[in-house]
């Protein structure tokens, strides 16, 4: 499904490994319907135990072949497995143990700077305030916006700004 561009564009091989071992995945690629993506999510787990076994597959697949409407949904903001692997913020007590937790400290400078001081502040973060910070990686952003929803129960940041 890759229409014969690079997955990784112009990433070097050890920038791959980084961020795969971040918890980068690719997104979805254009036209790819959300159950499939999701599947894909879900395969390419960290640990192998959290992938789904082949007869898995094949029950997802089949249950997509069945239902077609089923494809038509191109939103992939969510997959249980990636929800399930991504701690929440009442784990910690900093923001910066926070980014640890979720692998994802490169950030911190950049949360400090935006004025995400307080895992409170960060409860409140939307895909705006993510870009801001210079969030760019769609894995990125999921695996952070995943650990906030966890905490507040929300399938969305609110528009507080900082």
């Amino acid at each position: 499904m890759s229409y014969g561009e690079r997955p990784y564009w112009n990433l070097t091989n050890r920038d791959v490994i980084k961020s795969v071992e971040e918890g980068y995945r690719l997104p979805a690629p254009m036209g790819c319907p959300a159950p499939l993506h999701t599947l894909m999510l879900d395969c390419w787990q960290k640990e192998r135990n959290e992938r789904p076994r082949f007869c898995q597959i094949i029950t997802v697949l089949d249950k997509l072949i069945r239902n077609p409407e089923n494809l038509k949904n191109m939103d992939t903001l969510s997959s249980p497995l990636m929800e399930r692997s991504v701690p929440d913020l009442s784990s910690c007590s900093s923001v910066d143990q926070w980014l640890d937790t979720i692998k994802m400290g490169r950030y911190k400078e950049r949360f400090a700077a935006g004025g995400f001081h307080t895992l409170g502040h960060v409860i409140s973060i939307n895909q705006g305030d993510m870009q801001r910070l210079g969030v760019t990686l769609m894995g990125h952003q999921k695996k952070i916006m995943t650990s906030v929803q966890k905490t507040t129960g929300k399938t969305g940041g609110n528009n507080n700004n900082h």
